[in-house]
């Protein structure tokens, strides 16, 4: 029987049961890809993270409990958090990974983390009235705007009120040809709001990813490079936001909730 060690961590949040939770397995070595499905299916959180530390530099992979998706925002932050905490040298304060969407990089800047990711810049689409019809049918709102990036639609709506009132009928974002769907407006507090919805998941607590597309967008909007952003979901979370020529860095707290092992 092997064992392997399990962390899960509340990432973009400075409270424990807020943020997005996720599952963090660190690794001397590779599994094989039905071990990590299952060990994801198994812990049945959004996302789980397996990170090769014995690889240079250390190879990350996220797994859905249903697929291994190419990106993940909040499980990096949350393998961030543990490899700091268990695995480096306390002076450390960088880590590079590669990963199925290239190298990635997440580094600490006083007591948060901040993720390093690709820029997503979103392609307006226009006349998309199909496309319109069924983000209209899953949000119950017809979107001002509607964009596509390289994952995911996003739909702008006019209030952060449309937002916070969306009642999602999930069924219709499997005619989307897309990862999921994200909503978003200028928020009241802060400069942007959002939610994020994916088939087979549902409503995603706060998605770090997102914000690689919704970042250029709303910097553009308000033409400053430096934004916070709220994600207004039941458990909620709040991120630090940055525009970067080509990249986008995206920050926030984390809460440790839960060490472990699996017996496989």
């Amino acid at each position: 029987m092997h064992k392997i060690s399990l962390y899960q961590v509340d990432a973009f949040t400075d409270r424990l049961f807020s943020g997005n939770p996720a599952a963090v397995c660190p690794l001397q070595g590779s599994l094989s890809v039905e071990l990590m499905q299952s060990i994801a299916a198994e812990n049945n959180l959004s996302e789980t993270a397996f990170v090769d530390i014995s690889a240079s530099p250390f190879s990350i992979r996220w797994f859905t409990p249903l697929a291994e998706i190419d990106l993940c925002g909040h499980a990096t932050l949350a393998s961030a958090r543990i490899l700091f905490d268990e695995y480096l040298d306390p002076e450390c304060s960088e880590i590079s990974f590669s990963s199925n969407s290239g190298p990635l990089r997440v580094f600490k800047r006083s007591d948060k983390l901040f993720l390093d990711f690709p820029r997503d810049d979103p392609v307006e689409l226009d006349e998309e009235l199909t496309l319109r019809s069924v983000i209209e049918r899953a949000i119950g709102q017809d979107p001002e705007r509607i964009f596509k990036g390289r994952d995911d639609f996003l739909a702008v709506v006019s209030s952060q009120h449309d937002i916070e009132t969306i009642r999602p009928r999930l069924e219709n974002l499997e005619a989307l040809p897309s990862r999921g769907l994200i909503v978003s407006a200028v928020g009241d507090e802060v400069d942007f709001v959002s939610r994020c919805f994916f088939p087979g998941v549902g409503e995603d607590p706060v998605t770090g990813s997102a914000h690689t597309m919704m970042t250029p967008y709303w910097a553009s909007f308000f033409g400053k490079d430096r934004l916070i952003a709220r994600q207004c979901s039941v458990r909620g979370g709040i991120l630090e936001c940055e525009l970067l020529d080509d990249r986008v860095t995206i920050g926030g707290s984390t809460v440790r909730y839960l060490d472990g092992e699996i017996y496989v």
